[in-house]
């Protein structure tokens, strides 16, 4: 069961200048969702908590935030080595580089 989401405003994003990961992510297309509202990851071990979801916007994978137990969306990255995601709670539209560590 995914635990009850509290609404955080995100901060201001910076300028996309000196991340061409971020300003790439703004120019192509959103890719699609893969796997629905939840943490494919966390249901693949059994884990029926997270606390938000974020998506990568290479190739749609859908995981769970640093702030979750398992931090799928970070290990993502580093298996995939694609570069952007995006939060994928409702109301949030801000997308972080992990290559630059910055928020856009």
């Amino acid at each position: 069961m995914k635990l009850p989401s509290i609404r955080r405003t995100a901060p201001p994003a910076p300028s996309a200048a000196g991340c061409p990961e971020l300003v790439a992510a703004a120019d192509s297309a959103e890719a699609t969702a893969q796997g629905g509202q939840e943490c494919q990851d966390c249901r693949a071990v059994g884990e029926q908590t997270w606390a938000h979801l974020r998506m990568c916007l290479t190739c749609g994978h859908v995981a769970c935030c640093d702030s979750s137990p398992h931090r799928h969306a970070t290990a993502h990255h580093h298996d995939s080595g694609h570069p952007v995601m995006r939060s994928f709670e409702p109301g949030e539209s801000w997308r972080w580089c992990y290559v630059h560590a910055q928020l856009g």
